[in-house]
Formats: C-alpha cells, structure tokens, sequence
C-alpha cells in the first residue's frame, strides 16, 4: 500500500482538548535588544527566534492558516530532506544487525527514497491554531497566564512539537517553543531586519559516539542553546513589562511591540521559580543544563577541570528565576550531551530541587519513550540525573521525594513529536508504535497535572483525555488549578492502561530494560530504531 493513500489528503492534528482556543505569534528579536546573561557563544547569531501558543479568544472572522512547514517551505523541505538523508548511517547499522532486521532496514529506506518526493504534500498541513488572535483573559487568581519555555530535540523545530505544545496551551498555558540556531534543526533562518535575506543555519551532522571531539562539538551547540534560552527569558520579562522590541516576523509595525504588546502586564514571569521548562532529547539535556548551569553558577566548590557553558552572574535574572520550586518536564532524555568530560563536576550535582529548601523531585516528570526505556545504559544515566545524587552509580534510597517516571508501552521517540501524528503509517509499521495522539495525550496530562501539584492554576483535564466520564458525561471537578484534579495519571499503581511507572531504584523495570537493551549505548537514532527492531523479534 503507497504512502499516499494514507493521506487524507494531508497530514493533519486532532482538535486541542483544552477549554482554550490556541493563538499562535511568530518571533524574531534582534539580540542586540535583549540584556545577555551570559557571553555571546556565536556572534554571527544576531536574533532569538520562538514561537508563542497561547490562550486567544475565538476570532470573528476566518483565520488565515497557520503551515507547519514554514516559510519558505521549499527550503524547509528540502532541509528535511537533507536531514533524514544524513540518518541513513542508520541504514548500515540495521544491516549489520541481523536477517530479522531487513524488514525494518527496506521499510524505513522504502519509505525515505521512494517517498521523499511526496512530503512536499507537508506544504498543506496546518497547526490548528489562530495567527495572531487576540490573547483570554487569564482565569486565574494572579489574572496572569502560566508560562512554559521548551527546548526541542535534534531535527527539530519550533513547529515540530505544535500538537503537544498546543494541548498544553488549550489548559492555559503560554508556551514558548525556541528555535534553536546551533545546527541541530533541518534549517533554521536568521534575519537582521524585517526584509532582509535570511542566512540560513543549517542541521550539522555530529557523530552520536562520545570522543574528545564530539564532546566538544555537542558543548559548542549547548552553549548556543543555553544562551538562547538565557535571552528569550529577557525577551519574556521586557514583552511582560510592555517594553518596545523589534520583531523581524511582525507582519505589522515590526519596529514596534505590534502584536506582543497583548502580552504586557499578562504573563507569571517576574516571580523567581514561577516558569516551567521543559525539552525533548538534545531539549531536554538542555534544560538539565541550563537548571545546573544557572543554580551552580556560584558555586565554589567546582574543580578547575569543570569549565561552564552557560555562567550568569548571580544578580542575572535568570539567576532568579530559576529556583528549586521551578517545574521540570524531560521527554526522552538524552544523557550523552551532559557526560562531557569539561562539564562532568555538573553532572554529579543534584537538580536545584533537591536544595535543603527545595520540594524534592515532586516538580520534576521525566516521560520516556517505550524506545528510550529499552535503552538501558540511556535509562540509567536518566534515572541517576533526577536522582537525589547523582554521583552514586546507582540511585538509593531517596531523603526527598522521588520525581514521576513514566513510560507510555508502544511508544516511538517520534512519538514525543508531531512526527508520530503525521506519520501514523510509519511510525506503526516500521516502530510498532500505537495510537501517537493518545501518547501525547498521557504526555500533557503528566505535565499539567505536576504543574497543578506545584501550585500553577492550569484548566481541569477533560473527561474525555482523561478516558472517563460521570455518569452526567461532564468533567469531573470543575474549579481551574484544582490540586489533583487528574490524580490518577501520576498514580504508580498501574491506573492508567499502558501507562508503566518506574522507580529509580526499581530493579524490577531496570532488569526488564536490560533484557531488551539495545547495544547502541551513545546514538539515540540508532537506540531507537534497534530499539523497535528488538520488539519485533521478540513477537
């Protein structure tokens, strides 16, 4: 059966379950603007660039569609193109495996060559969110809006992770999806000025194998990273204040505030712990960095061999804002990034919420992929990052509160994306992963209900998301923020079908992973693809 009789006639989103519309703002801000918290790692990077979901009231008139190719999409296809080319190194570590993997190996390279040429059809697929629509006003006792800043994973982008970002929106949420220029997305553009020709950052290929060089490579990206998430914190706190910046994307008045000038006086940004951070892969090591980076910045205690990558000052506002109270969702973290050996003194210090005053892990999820799970060497690094100490090889018994760790069965690592939506043919035929939306489902309730947990006022999860109704077919509970509300998703006592929780020091889970491990222990594209490949072996 041909790719493109799965489309119909293009790949498409489901409709957000939240009591929300979602409005979208694309953003580009000139850093010259914006106060850098730390040294500029490239100065040929003359701009920020994200996108905002946000709450938005239903418009009056039909919206213009908002693409999730952007533009130009030629070029961004062409980008993507040029991405899942340079993966195919995985290609010769299927076949190198074994005779079962042949079906993987010619459903994978089936689906890359022969229908690359149709994924320019991705030109018709749209977000389901308004441009530019006018921002709700904030149902909460503050009367501003919870804020989210996420960090995406390699071949991603600020569009590649639209449905989840979406979801947590339609719950009230302002949610910021960088878009980062240190060569880990298909493409990216940077524009000095409204009108200007964009110069292209295109996607570099790094080995996945951790050696002096590709260590260093990987701390020249976080670096970029670390500070592009520094300046869109400064962007965030100037748009809240109503302080004028340009926009190179604002179709209107781009020297002005234009439409980010809705935004002042609205967003929970000016009070130190009040943002969640959260991250995907390469994103989600990010933020482990940047939450160490920032709360150990003073530290006095790190060896001469540790040299940061990200150093704010202590009177930074970054220093501020990020504390122990800050929330923390990690979908599929990818550890390799953090055991570089200039940083290694950081990785064996705690989370900040671990700190004497802090909550313990009880503001800290970490979802894997059922992919990610099997990784086992992945898994554990994973486990000891959250853990109380990070130093121990294996976690013990914790003093804190332990952090959530779950995994959805019959997940991809593209299943934490758009990609698993938009390709549901792939991703169960060549992964055997099901049902991607209800994945991302699991995903968002996870993450609102630890926001709830921690004290941010988020609207109710559905009855529908929640796969039970009262006998009324309404939502149970009915006051925003309600303390859990949705307390069943984060139960460890397997209420949830499909949904596994994981110990730390689970030796259960951990023998499990170990039995189905994959050996590729420093390349997630390949744990992942071998990682499937063992589920079908095992069938």
């Amino acid at each position: 059966m041909s790719f493109l009789s799965h489309l119909n006639p293009a790949p498409c989103f489901p409709s957000y379950t939240g009591p929300y519309k979602v409005g979208t703002a694309d953003v580009e801000i000139p850093a010259a603007e914006l106060p850098t918290p730390s040294p500029t790692p490239d100065p040929t990077l003359s701009t920020v660039s994200f996108r905002i979901f946000y709450p938005c009231e239903t418009p009056t008139k039909t919206a213009k569609p908002v693409y999730w190719l952007p533009d130009p999409q030629q070029e961004y296809l062409g980008a993507y193109v040029r991405f899942l080319g340079a993966s195919r190194r995985v290609s010769s570590f299927l076949r190198s495996s074994s005779s079962v993997v042949t079906y993987h190996d010619h459903t994978l390279l089936t689906f890359f060559s022969r229908n690359l040429p149709f994924l320019r059809i991705l030109s018709y697929t749209t977000i389901p969110v308004i441009p530019d629509a006018k921002l709700s006003q904030a149902n909460t006792k503050s009367k501003r809006w919870p804020v989210m800043v996420f960090s995406h994973g390699l071949g991603g982008t600020k569009n590649a992770y639209s449905h989840l970002l979406g979801s947590l929106s339609s719950h009230g949420v302002v949610v910021i999806a960088a878009d980062h220029r240190d060569g880990s997305a298909p493409l990216s553009l940077v524009r000095k000025a409204p009108g200007s020709k964009p110069r292209p950052v295109e996607y570099r290929s790094i080995s996945h194998r951790q050696t002096p060089a590709v260590e260093k490579a990987r701390d020249d990206q976080l670096k970029i990273r670390l500070w592009e998430l520094g300046l869109i914190h400064e962007a965030l706190l100037k748009i809240d204040r109503g302080e004028p910046l340009m926009n190179t994307l604002a179709e209107k008045s781009p020297e002005s505030m234009g439409d980010l000038a809705m935004f002042s006086s609205t967003l929970d940004v000016q009070t130190p712990g009040s943002i969640s951070w959260s991250g995907h892969s390469f994103g989600a090591a990010t933020v482990v960095q940047l939450f160490k980076s920032v709360f150990y910045s003073s530290s006095k205690g790190a060896p001469s061999s540790y040299k940061p990558l990200f150093h704010p000052s202590a009177s930074s506002q970054i220093a501020h804002q990020i504390t122990p109270t800050s929330p923390i969702s990690l979908l599929d973290l990818w550890c390799m990034p953090l055991l570089s050996e200039s940083t290694r003194w950081l990785n064996t210090q705690p989370l900040p919420c671990y700190a004497p005053d802090g909550p313990g892990g009880r503001n800290v999820v970490a979802i894997l992929s059922e992919a990610f799970f099997k990784w086992g060497n992945n898994l554990d690094q994973t486990k000891r990052t959250i853990s109380e100490d990070p130093s121990l090889d294996k976690p013990s018994v914790q003093k804190h509160a332990a952090p959530y760790v779950f995994y959805p069965v019959s997940s991809a690592h593209l299943s934490q994306s758009d990609f698993g939506i938009l390709f549901p043919w792939l991703t169960r035929k060549a992964f055997k992963a099901e049902d991607p939306a209800r994945t991302l489902r699991l995903n968002t309730r996870a993450i609102l209900e630890v926001m709830r947990r921690n004290g941010v006022a988020v609207a109710d999860t559905s009855a529908i998301d929640m796969e039970e109704k009262t006998a009324d077919g309404r939502v149970r509970g009915g006051q925003v923020g309600q303390v859990g509300q949705d307390w069943k998703i984060l139960q460890k006592d397997g209420s949830v079908v499909g949904w596994v929780a994981l110990g730390l020091g689970d030796s259960k889970h951990t023998d499990e992973a170990a039995n189905k491990e994959t050996s590729q222990g420093a390349d997630p594209m390949a744990a992942v693809v071998q990682g499937e490949v063992s589920k079908t072996t095992s069938n």
